[in-house]
């Protein structure tokens, strides 16, 4: 442990909640070098949609690896690239009527935003991007400007310009109709906003508190963006790869967006990949105006094939449909009673257990710390972190499953139950 602490970057930060030095991992379980497991609620932050080691699509890399297949190809053709992107056409494009071209960007979701923001700007010839309270896209200076966490954006040590942010119809703002804020905006010459170039949207805030755009807002929207020339970019990075059920998240609305981002578990193993996807019109790109040595990854391209063929197989997003409905009545029938303070919201298996009506800003700490304690890795997202955040992998067993949640319901009843203690006293 203090080989991390002397040597690594003060920035480090899940570490400090998951204090473990962790060794391997198995679908939903880690194992720590003292040989301590722990049921996996976090997923690489939606990065392991397929669970830790997969062993189908661990086996489809290790055999490319043992072939010589390539290593590293910038953005050449190669076999690898040319499987994954015929696949992806044939199980996830044609299948949804999708007509999509597909940009290689580096190796994180923050750079699949910057290529989507910067396409967006030169093909309407303007600066301006809409973003969204709550909303989170990345690190990275482009990416951060649409991201709305002062903690985050503070940390830039510079200014982030050209994104004006309009209330998200859920969470913070949830009382104003923001299509109709966004259409005012845009045809009163006095409002002082210029009209954008792009509308970057996610359809459920993972980060920003598992905050849901009613498939209403988000039909509006579309139409709002077709009515004034305006782009609309779907962030798919953490809700995208069936996280919601779904293959991509937009389809419960029926919409097409322009643009739409995915990374995290594109590739299926965790391995770095993202890609923008594009209606074929936009593309005005010449070569090599947005690069990136790693915008080639082969194992993942590998990686991203046999996940593609796994999730077929075994009818996975059948599977997700089923235990996400366990994972709802659980929280109905066994959180939501522990307390009236208690909001549950979520889909798929992504959901989120707000605690913040308490106004105890440590109670959500205290529960995922005590979750930890009892073999439980889990996490908080939101305004303050006052939202607790369950994203298992897809592919957890319901044994692992159960068990996780009564973990985590017990930590909730304990945590609760100490708090009325301490005032009491």
């Amino acid at each position: 442990m203090k080989i991390f602490e002397t040597m690594e970057s003060n920035v480090r930060s899940y570490c400090r909640s998951f204090t473990d030095t962790f060794a391997r991992g198995k679908n939903s379980t880690l194992f720590a070098d003292t040989g301590k497991s722990f049921i996996d609620f976090f997923a690489g932050a939606g990065a392991l949609n397929y669970g830790h080691n997969n062993d189908y699509i661990k086996k489809k890399i290790v055999e490319y690896i043992e072939a010589d297949g390539l290593s590293h190809g910038l953005d050449m053709y190669t076999s690898a690239k040319e499987e994954f992107l015929s696949t992806f056409s044939e199980l996830i494009l044609k299948p949804r009527q999708l007509d999509y071209k597909v940009q290689f960007c580096g190796p994180t979701g923050a750079n699949a935003v910057e290529a989507a923001l910067k396409l967006a700007r030169r093909v309407k010839g303007r600066n301006t991007i809409f973003a969204f309270t709550g909303g989170f896209h990345g690190m990275s200076l482009g990416s951060l400007a649409a991201s709305s966490n002062r903690y985050f954006r503070e940390a830039a040590g510079t200014g982030l310009h050209d994104v004006v942010f309009m209330p998200f119809p859920a969470g913070f703002m949830d009382s104003i109709d923001t299509i109709e804020y966004m259409e005012k905006v845009l045809t009163d010459g006095h409002s002082g906003v210029e009209k954008p170039a792009a509308i970057i949207f996610e359809t459920v805030q993972a980060e920003g508190g598992v905050n849901i755009a009613p498939i209403e807002w988000m039909q509006r929207l579309r139409d709002l963006c077709d009515r004034h020339d305006i782009l609309l970019l779907c962030d798919e990075i953490q809700t995208g790869c069936g996280r919601t059920g779904p293959f991509l998240s937009f389809e419960r609305a029926g919409i097409t967006p322009d643009l739409v981002v995915l990374s995290k578990s594109i590739s299926g193993y965790g391995l770095p990949m993202s890609i923008v996807l594009m209606k074929p019109e936009i593309d005005i790109w010449r070569p090599a105006e947005h690069t990136g040595t790693f915008r080639g990854n082969q194992l993942a391209f590998v990686g991203a094939v046999a996940a593609l063929h796994y999730r077929e197989e075994v009818q996975l997003e059948e599977e997700v449909q089923q235990k996400a409905k366990f994972i709802e009545e659980f929280l109905d029938k066994q959180v939501a009673p522990i307390s009236e303070k208690i909001e549950i919201r979520g889909m798929g298996f992504l959901w989120g257990i707000d605690v913040s009506k308490t106004e105890n800003r440590k109670l959500a700490g205290d529960i995922t710390s005590l979750c930890y304690q009892n073999g439980l890795i889990i996490e908080r997202v939101g305004r303050n972190d006052d939202v607790i955040k369950i994203m298992p992998p897809l592919t957890i067993t319901m044994a692992e499953l159960e068990e996780g949640c009564v973990i985590l319901q017990q930590a909730i009843q304990k945590s609760f139950q100490d708090q009325a203690l301490e005032v009491s006293v």
